[in-house]
């Protein structure tokens, strides 16, 4: 196996991340670091790129890896497929069989001999960055492998699987608007007998 796809496996983990900070190597540019007073959000956009650079130099090695090689050019939907069953081998999400007493668990309290897979999260937004730099490196939209219908269907039905098995739900939480502030009751009114005045019953 290629080390640089080795760093790659090594780096996505349960937590729904896929971080390639190991593998310099492949990069054939440096990236330069942000200064301290860049905001978060130019951090965050500058984090991105160079995470999309380096998945897209990963796969550009595992092409090169394939027997026969394959060019980007013949790269379809079914070779995606191809490459991320192949990250599923080595993947660090404990996903559940419908046969095991955890099934649907999220916090089982004890080990079983379920595999493991890579978490729905971690493909997922693989296949998003993937796909941006696709089109980034001169591909055509409608020729994009990494938005092929199959590849959407092979992320839902992986979702949906995880979802049940762990026990886990993967739908986006609906923001809750903000309820307005209701105004407190104004109290009566009653004016103040003048100073020295004796109240009357």
């Amino acid at each position: 196996m290629d080390s640089n796809i080795q760093d790659f496996i090594d780096t996505c983990n349960s937590d729904n991340t896929c971080n390639l900070t190991n593998t310099t190597s492949i990069l054939t540019t440096s990236a330069t670091s942000s200064s301290p007073s860049s905001t978060s959000i130019t951090n965050t956009s500058s984090r991105y790129e160079n995470q999309k650079r380096r998945d897209w130099n990963t796969f550009g090695q595992y092409l090169k890896n394939h027997r026969p090689p394959l060019s980007l050019s013949r790269c379809s939907g079914a070779h995606v497929l191809e490459f991320l069953r192949y990250l599923d081998q080595f993947g660090k999400t404990k996903v559940h069989t419908p046969i095991c007493p955890f099934y649907g668990h999220p916090n089982p309290p004890a080990p079983c001999p379920c595999p493991l897979r890579q978490a729905w999260g971690s493909l997922d937004a693989l296949i998003g960055r993937l796909r941006a730099a696709f089109e980034e490196n001169g591909g055509k939209p409608e020729a994009n492998p990494f938005g092929a219908r199959a590849v959407r269907l092979y992320l839902r039905e992986v979702r949906d699987l995880q979802s049940k098995a762990r026990g886990i739900s993967y739908e986006k939480k609906k923001r809750k608007r903000p309820q307005p502030q209701q105004q407190p009751m104004p109290l009566p009114h009653h004016p103040l007998p003048p100073p020295g005045a004796s109240a009357t019953h």
